[in-house]
């Protein structure tokens, strides 16, 4: 691997890289609505003369680069969405997206890559394909919107890696990687990587009681926002039982909490998130926690329907992966210029998990952001830097993992073992979480269900 070489292929595309990300810094969307993000990118990618595979229905594509010798099949991908933070003064003023966790800075890094693959001699001494990716949909927002996709059948799940997962559009992929934008805490390092994050299942809670006069006969009512507020101290009194290591978390919001002041609600819904970090734990944690719904809604004499929706798998990154990205680090700036922060567990959930239960993969960070991440003074002060940092470390992985017959990428594949036997039983699985039910049934004897 020529790391001057290199390096010279993703300084040609700074003029590039830059541009993209202060174009798609001004039209931030949301997941399964990045179509003006979307529209952008292909054009670009086109503009290199890369021919495309659309996703039918929604946003995101894919291209596939291939060296002209056999070898694994590596995937680089970036995310395309934003989310929602009204605080944010770049804000879109209309609907309040922006991106403040760098998803825009992953697409111009992409792009550059795809420029700097384009270059003479870009591919000399490499095996094997490489597909770049654009995928939509990873903040895990506006669940009620993403359920009604699923109900027209435009999608099958909510997140656009499990969405691509399922379409079969990365069944020839060996290996994959996604470098995300990383928050900078002042060390000096331009690189960072966790042990892993984890997974998720998200909720929408509907709790219904009996509506009536608020100041007048309230007694003739029976009130779901006080069976909402008991339900979320219910499980914040099983908070206790969850194991530490296990990162258990559990954060509702309130979407509706009633009608009229002067009326006893008689309708209340919520969203939230179950996450923790092995199947397992996500699996039980959830089930504790519908329990508990389901019980604070019977106390008050409401019902309850609890609508799971599957989210993310837990993530951990592949260890012989982890080992060429370090000397890769290594090879562009020393020990210093990454964190090896490898025994370090993340709260927060990516789709990513989903492709690496499937698939070898890792998800390092490229240091640059300033502010808090999801926050109003979210930004990336130095795009050239930050974004050619990740194209940098890219394509030096895909030079390390290809070259010499793709030896090193051929070992990681064979080495490693898949949670799911195949692509086919995972989506199986991920179809079984999504599920609706009734958690509370008031019976007509005055006893009650809960399930």
């Amino acid at each position: 691997m020529d790391i001057r070489k290199i390096e010279a292929l993703i300084d040609k595309q700074s003029d590039l890289i830059v541009k993209t990300e202060r174009a798609l810094w001004a039209i931030p969307e949301v997941g399964y609505k990045e179509f003006k993000t979307d529209a952008y990118m292909k054009a670009a990618f086109r503009k290199l003369g890369y021919e495309l595979t659309e996703a039918e229905g929604i946003t995101g594509f894919f291209t596939v680069v291939d060296t002209g010798r056999p070898g694994p099949t590596v995937l680089a991908l970036a995310e395309l969405d934003a989310l929602y933070c009204a605080d944010h003064p770049d804000r879109d003023k209309e609907t309040n997206a922006v991106h403040a966790c760098g998803h825009h800075a992953q697409c111009a890094a992409l792009l550059g890559l795809a420029a700097a693959l384009k270059e003479d001699g870009a591919l000399d001494g490499l095996s094997g394909r490489i597909k770049l990716c654009l995928v939509p949909a990873e903040e895990g927002i506006e669940i009620e919107y993403r359920m009604n996709l699923i109900k027209e059948g435009k999608i099958s799940f909510a997140s656009g890696k499990q969405e691509f997962l399922a379409r079969g559009y990365f069944d020839d992929v060996d290996l994959a990687f996604m470098v995300h934008v990383g928050t900078d805490n002042g060390s000096g390092a331009i690189y960072r990587k966790y042990k892993g994050y984890n997974g998720v299942i998200r909720k929408k809670i509907v709790i219904r009681g009996k509506a009536a006069h608020a100041g007048d006969c309230p007694h003739l009512g029976i009130n779901a926002l006080n069976a909402a507020t008991l339900a979320i101290q219910a499980v914040n009194n099983l908070r206790e039982t969850f194991l530490e290591s296990d990162f258990v978390r559990f954060h509702p919001i309130i979407t509706k909490g009633g009608d009229a002041v002067n009326a006893v609600p008689a309708e209340v819904v919520m969203q939230s998130y179950v996450r923790a970090a092995s199947t397992p734990a996500l699996d039980s944690a959830n089930k504790r926690i519908n329990r508990a719904i389901g019980a604070a809604a019977a106390a008050n004499g409401c019902t309850a329907v609890i609508t799971d929706i599957a989210g993310s798998e837990p993530f951990k990154e592949d260890e012989m992966l982890t080992v060429v990205y370090n000397s890769v680090c290594e090879a562009i700036g020393g020990k210093e210029c990454y964190e090896d922060r490898s025994d370090e567990w993340e709260a927060c959930s990516t789709d990513m998990g989903d492709v690496a239960v499937n698939i070898p993969a890792i998800h390092p960070y490229s240091i640059g952001a300033t502010g808090n991440e999801h926050g109003k003074d979210y930004l990336i002060p130095d795009p050239k830097k930050t974004c050619g940092n990740s194209a940098l470390l890219q394509l030096a992985l895909l030079s390390s993992l290809l070259e010499n017959g793709a030896q090193k990428a051929a070992a990681i594949k064979q080495n490693f073992k898949p949670v799911f036997p195949s692509i086919k039983e995972y989506v199986a699985f991920k179809r079984g979480v999504t599920a609706e039910r009734n958690a509370v049934k008031q019976n007509a004897d005055g006893s009650v269900t809960i399930e």
